[in-house]
């Protein structure tokens, strides 16, 4: 058969995303990369039933798939080229766990926080995500730590964890806006945001440089403004403002 976007199933969210992360940029490109980002799904009808998420509480970390609302195209490319290697080398799509595939679908490990009820809507509260704002939940299942987790399994060309991060330095306006924030509104803020930073959210043809360039990033409702420093100090982001 032919692929044309009308051969699709048609598929109804059960929950849209309301999440700390407002647009792609800085997202994690994996989810658990960073620890103190939250979002609440907010459960549509009919699914919004409590009984529906009966014995869900005892799970600690839930399988989302998703759309990637902001990634649907008409058509599709057979190869992508993943950011972990460098945007340089090419990979079969489905090799990849690249957005632009060809019916836009996402699945992340995410850690259960919790359900609950907010002015009458049924929320479900989570952590360790890389959704952002608006994302449309297809699916929710537990996570099954007995048969979901592969000790010996590989991926030859991402085998291993990202672990170089760069060392983040708040300037003196930046920290003095986040202590005026209100830690209830935005949670373990200063950390989200070394998470973010630390890992140089930059497209890939711009990481490693050094750039004179400000870049912003929204977390929640605010723009954090960050820059790349390479000089005798060391290599740093420096984040300048929080507002």
């Amino acid at each position: 058969m032919t692929y044309t976007p009308q051969n699709a199933l048609t598929l109804t969210p059960i929950a849209y995303t309301r999440s700390c992360f407002s647009d792609k940029f800085g997202v994690p490109r994996q989810p658990g990369l960073t620890r103190f980002a939250r979002a609440d799904l907010l459960i549509e009808a009919p699914f919004d039933r409590e009984e529906a998420f009966r014995g869900l509480e005892t799970a600690s970390h839930l399988w989302l798939t998703f759309q990637f609302h902001e990634a649907v195209r008409e058509d599709w490319r057979p190869v992508v080229r993943p950011p972990r290697l460098g945007g340089n080398r090419k990979m079969g799509v489905f090799a990849s766990r690249s957005p632009f595939r060809p019916n836009s679908l996402g699945l992340s490990v995410v850690r259960n926080e919790g359900l609950c009820r907010r002015n009458g809507q049924l929320v479900l509260q989570i952590s360790d995500h890389d959704l952002i704002d608006g994302t449309p939940i297809l699916d929710i299942k537990p996570y099954l730590p007995f048969s979901d987790s592969v000790p010996g399994a590989t991926l030859g060309w991402a085998d291993t964890p990202p672990t170089d991060r760069m060392a983040v330095v708040f300037l003196d306006e930046a920290t003095t806006q986040l202590q005026n924030l209100p830690a209830d509104r935005y949670p373990q803020l200063r950390e989200l945001i070394e998470d973010v930073v630390s890992y140089d959210p930059r497209p890939s043809f711009r990481r490693g440089r050094d750039e004179d360039r400000v870049y912003g990033a929204h977390l929640y409702d605010l723009n954090v403004r960050f820059r790349f420093v390479y000089d005798n100090a060391g290599e740093r982001v420096e984040v300048l403002t929080v507002c």
